[in-house]
């Protein structure tokens, strides 16, 4: 069994070794460049690949950059893998460090979201889904903190909550002397009670 094991192991560890070396590519060239620079050219020269093992790992540039983003957003997260113990101050927290931490993929973030997004079906979706588990488990960690809370009121303060944390990172993103992680507190405080 243990032969077996390591035999697949084998086959699949060049193909994550690749899928490895993509994703390393396109985080050094978005924070150099940002999305001007991260052409489906540059990551694969930068990853010593051709084309077509990219595309047998990834569906798209836009795939990877989502990717890569994800990984730096879960690198923050108190609980990645969603054991459903984290405070909505955990939540807001973590929002902070991935925008204060990693401004260049904060960036790309609010850019794909907003422009790549709108034009691109596929890329919209996800990011559709990606807002939906996001309220989900804000949502949940909202009704954690205050049990006897009415859901459908704790959901619209959720959505308001977010919508709010993306201005608030857009404006720090564009203005340096933007204290982020004040606004949010303080939103937290004043608006979620």
């Amino acid at each position: 069994m243990r032969n077996l094991y390591a035999a697949r192991l084998m086959t699949y560890r060049p193909g994550l070794e690749t899928r490895q070396r993509i994703l390393a590519a396109t985080q050094e060239l978005l924070s150099e460049g940002g999305l001007e620079a991260t052409t489906l050219k540059a990551i694969c020269g930068r990853a010593g690949i051709l084309p077509g093992s990219f595309y047998n790992l990834f569906d798209s540039k836009e795939q990877a950059i989502v990717s890569v983003i994800g990984d730096a957003i879960n690198a923050v997260d108190p609980h990645p893998h969603g054991e459903e113990t984290d405070t909505l101050a955990d939540l807001v927290e973590a929002y902070v460090r991935f925008v204060a931490g990693r401004p260049d993929l904060a960036r790309i973030y609010l850019l794909l979201a907003v422009s790549g997004a709108l034009t691109d079906e596929n890329l919209g979706n996800r990011f559709i889904k990606h807002h939906r588990a996001r309220t989900k488990r804000f949502l949940q960690a909202r009704l954690r903190d205050d049990p006897g809370l009415d859901p459908v009121e704790a959901e619209r303060q959720i959505e308001a909550l977010l919508a709010a944390l993306n201005g608030y990172a857009l404006a720090s993103l564009l203005d340096r002397t933007f204290d982020l992680n004040d606004h949010a507190m303080r939103l937290l405080e004043e608006r979620v009670p």
